[in-house]
């Protein structure tokens, strides 16, 4: 018997889904743990894998599609098998049965909730700021792509809304015309207060603006979720006609269809997105686009005057306010947190790298094995803080939390600011081991790919900035830890060995505690071990 499969939840806060790639097609034979599709949700692109054996018999979400969760994803059974009562909607008795009930309770809420908000006119919707991350508490209107007036249906996208994490484009679940817009472009506004409201034209929304989008719930809402059923067939259409249209080249002013990062990188370097070919999904422009698109072909045809730039004349002072992004927002607000809340203090010490380079070349030297100075930087501090388990707690108010468990936080710089991927359990592995796992977290970090539960249970952390050429730093604590480690370049410089005066490799190393967990001997004793440490290598592999 054939299985319906519906888009899953695979996080908390995920109301919907992206299918960035189908790895199977209608036709294959897949069993139980077989990966069908990479899904992108809120917090990271994940695999999802089958719980079914079978043919795949259908696909209802097709790639750089987006569907709310629990919709058609796919339908798994026998061979040949008819699955048109289930593609009619005949298998969800228990699910329309579901909703009835939903609908009656909403209802019977939105009775008590009489006196507070209005009555909304027939066919009109309220649309709300939206929850597009777990953190998100509020989020910016980056760019509006529909006005006062416009037409939308199902599926147009209305708004790119800037969260903590990212700028995700917002769709429509309704058809009508824009009344209202409630967040200007570039305003702040709260989730779940008033964004825009849609309806028939001309309606009078005048006094559910003056409530602030507070109404009465049932009518509009009950209309949308009856909608929803046909919403993945519709969309599919409505694509194959704007796929038809090309609108990713559409010179005639029609609408141009792009993710947010492209649209910032075109603008950055100039380019007009009409001149650019899409790769993407029905004509989409994606990242790479932009970045291999060259405009020398078009400069050749006609040679007109260079377009014009800003120019500041010698001895005028010029400023720009620039937005602050909410992952920025949200770093100045956890160091900040940190820096005010945790009275700190900083120790500096020169650790001598000449055993630990001649030990990295001959690590390396082995066939498929690359260790780097900050994998032994790493280790290290790990088993250190075993010997001083003072260094791995946390700030409790009434008490202090000593970890038996030592996960180290690396530091990785990205685009939009700074993530500090967790590598578990660092005490129990080796150094290629660590290597390995920092590359991996690094590389998805970067990438968008890095899972929230892979940021979270640090218990003492390392940033490097050596790489930079930077010599000496200072830190702000991770918090919850009581300590971070910033790790400089290693310089060479005049030391005294056995009396002489020698070309010495050095490395500067600082610890910055909290006062409240660690003392200053404390500190001072652990950064000791760990200079034993690195500078006797094979001590760590003992």
């Amino acid at each position: 018997m054939a299985t319906v499969i519906n888009m899953p939840r695979l996080s908390d806060t995920m109301e919907e889904g992206v299918v960035a790639q189908w790895l199977v097609k209608v036709g294959d034979k897949v069993e139980e743990g077989d990966i069908l599709a990479e899904i992108e949700t809120d917090k990271a692109t994940m695999e999802f894998e089958s719980f079914h054996e079978g043919t795949l018999l259908h696909i209802g979400i097709q790639e750089g599609e987006t569907s709310p969760v629990d919709k058609l994803l796919a339908i798994i059974g026998e061979e040949g098998e008819d699955i048109s009562g289930l593609l009619n909607g005949d298998s969800t008795p228990a699910k329309a049965e579901t909703e009835q009930e939903t609908k009656e309770e909403k209802s019977t809420t939105s009775d008590d909730k009489k006196v507070d908000s209005v009555a909304i006119p027939d066919g009109v919707n309220v649309v709300s700021m939206p929850r597009l991350s777990d953190t998100m508490t509020d989020g910016t209107v980056a760019t509006w792509l529909k006005n006062v007036g416009d037409k939308v249906e199902e599926g147009d996208i209305l708004a790119e809304i800037e969260t903590d994490k990212a700028t995700m484009e917002f769709e429509c679940f309704y058809e009508g015309t824009i009344l209202h817009i409630g967040v200007q472009e570039g305003e702040t506004a709260p989730v779940d207060s008033l964004l825009t409201i849609i309806g028939p034209e001309g309606t009078d929304v005048s006094v559910i603006v003056a409530n602030g989008g507070a109404v009465e719930s049932g009518s509009s809402e009950n209309k949308s979720e009856v909608k929803t059923e046909q919403k993945v067939e519709e969309k599919a259409v409505k694509e194959s006609s704007q796929d038809s249209s090309n609108p990713s080249t559409n010179n005639s002013g029609g609408r141009v269809f792009a993710s947010p990062l492209a649209k910032k990188i075109a603008e950055d370097k100039g380019f007009n997105l009409t001149d650019i070919a899409g790769s993407g999904e029905n004509g989409r422009i994606i990242k790479k686009d932009v970045e291999n698109y060259t405009p020398a072909a078009k400069a050749k045809e006609t040679v007109t005057a260079p377009a014009a730039q800003s120019f500041v004349a010698a001895g005028e002072e010029k400023s720009e306010e620039v937005k602050n992004s909410q992952m920025r927002k949200a770093i100045a607000k956890s160091l900040g947190n940190s820096k005010f809340s945790a009275p700190d203090f900083s120790l500096n010490i020169e650790v001598d790298m000449d055993a630990a380079i001649a030990s990295r070349k001959t690590i390396n030297a082995i066939p498929d094995v690359k260790v780097s100075f900050n994998d032994m930087v790493v280790k290290a501090c790990a088993m250190a803080l075993q010997k001083h388990p003072q260094v791995n707690t946390s700030w409790n108010e009434n008490t202090t939390i000593y970890h038996s468990h030592i996960n180290v936080g690396v530091a990785v710089a990205v685009d939009e600011g700074l993530l500090v991927p967790v590598i578990k359990h660092t005490n129990q592995l080796s150094l290629t081991q660590i290597g390995a796992s920092v590359r991996d977290l690094a590389g998805k970090a970067r990438n968008k790919k890095i899972a929230p539960a892979e940021m979270q249970g640090s218990t003492f952390t390392v940033s490097n900035l050596g790489m930079f050429g930077i010599n000496n730093f200072t830190s702000i604590i991770n918090q919850p830890n009581s300590a971070i480690l910033s790790v400089g370049a290693i310089v060479q410089k005049p030391v005294v060995k056995d009396g002489q005066i020698v070309v010495g490799n050095i490395m500067n190393l600082t610890l910055t505690c909290d006062h409240r967990t660690v003392d200053g001997a404390v500190g001072a004793q652990f950064l000791q071990t760990l200079k034993t440490f690195i500078e006797n290598p094979v001590t760590m592999l003992a």
